[in-house]
């Protein structure tokens, strides 16, 4: 298992924190460690998802992600 945190862009209040968290939840092989505006903390299992993949999906979400 692997650390991973993102940089979120567009987060601006509990509803915004509440859909990341469920769209990182949703993701096979990801455990979500913590979700605040502007930033996610998961730990994932590289072999199940990849970073890049777990940032494209909470960019497909509506808002745009990258690996810090």
């Amino acid at each position: 298992m692997e650390k991973l945190q993102l940089s979120i862009n567009g987060m601006s209040c509990g509803h915004c924190v509440a859909l990341v968290k469920q769209t990182l939840a949703a993701l096979p092989g990801v455990q979500v460690d913590g979700v605040d505006i502007g930033v996610a903390t998961v730990t994932y299992d590289s072999s199940v998802e990849s970073a890049e993949a777990i940032a494209n999906a909470v960019s497909e979400a509506g808002y745009p992600a990258h690996v810090r």
